[in-house]
């Protein structure tokens, strides 16, 4: 069945700014290799980009590029990756007055993204804190009317993200991420709270093996790849196709779409209209390296 969902869902809150919520990695993001070398082997990329990563960082990114005011709140990294993301961060636009420093005894959270065909896959090493929430004073000093948490594993350690923004009247996004660690006793309820969320067809997967259905929050939107994305609520569905392009990087796509398809919705939009803006800042980001690229691209191009 499919039909229009723009109506019957929760209300949308007012037009406003977002609140990017989740851990920031450090991206090395390689090219001109396909897949991870064999054991024993050894592959040698043409290429290596840093950037800033990580769901919340790459949404924020995109909302103000299309306009839409955004505050990111994360953990800063440490260690030699400090400067060189800061700036990035800086130029993608995002405010940074919510960001706090790493613990300078911890780690790096560095993300290796391995590109195979028009996919990827990573290895990440995650430590400390995702994030230091504002108070809910400091929130409601600022001109936001959305909350978006980057990742199921953030909001799993820290669900006061949910009160803070219930408490506040403002309405919730989530994305996935991958994190199989992760238990159907600690995720169901959390994705029943938010009101939209914003798995990839293989995260939706793997939360169907563990018994955490489709339709499990308000509004779920399943991101196919090239295929577009799919909106699941309990009037319906709606399939919006993809749109033809040609895949440099697939790093950060699903992160872009998410701010395409929220600067629709928060404006109170259709939801087959906020897909098809989703898929228009996806297919936009796969056409350079790294998740905030094709961004930064533009900006040098100006």
């Amino acid at each position: 069945m499919s039909m229009h969902m723009g109506s019957q869902l929760r209300t949308v809150g007012r037009a406003g700014g977002v609140l990017c919520i989740g851990r920031l990695y450090c991206d090395l993001v390689f090219s001109g290799i396909d897949g991870a070398p064999a054991p024993g082997t050894e592959e040698f990329a043409q290429g290596i980009t840093l950037m800033p990563g990580g769901g919340a960082c790459i949404t924020s990114a995109w909302l103000v590029a299309q306009g839409r005011p955004a505050w990111l709140c994360a953990t800063l990294p440490s260690g030699p990756f400090t400067d060189a993301i800061t700036g990035e961060l800086m130029r993608a636009g995002a405010d940074l007055s919510l960001c706090s420093p790493a613990d300078p005894a911890t780690d790096p959270q560095v993300t290796v993204v391995i590109p195979s065909g028009a996919d990827r896959s990573f290895v990440t090493r995650r430590s400390g804190p995702a994030a230091t929430l504002p108070d809910a004073d400091d929130l409601s000093s600022l001109p936001v009317s959305h909350v978006h948490i980057g990742e199921l594993a953030t909001l799993v350690q820290m669900p006061e993200i949910l009160t803070l923004a219930r408490d506040a009247g403002l309405t919730v996004s989530l994305d996935c991420g991958w994190d199989d660690s992760l238990t159907r006793a600690e995720v169901l309820s959390l994705i029943q709270d938010v009101d939209v969320f914003l798995p990839n067809r293989t995260e939706q997967a793997w939360l169907d093996r563990i018994g955490v259905p489709l339709g499990t929050a308000p509004l779920t939107v399943v991101k196919l790849g090239a295929d577009g994305a799919a909106g699941h609520c309990p009037l319906g569905h709606q399939h919006v196709p993809g749109e033809p392009t040609n895949v440099v990087d697939a790093t950060g796509a699903g992160d872009a779409f998410n701010a395409g398809f929220l600067h629709s919705w928060i404006d109170g939009n259709p939801v087959p209209d906020c897909i098809v803006q989703g898929n228009h800042c996806g297919r936009m980001a796969v056409g350079a390296m790294g998740g905030t690229g094709a961004l930064l691209e533009a900006d040098t191009q100006e």
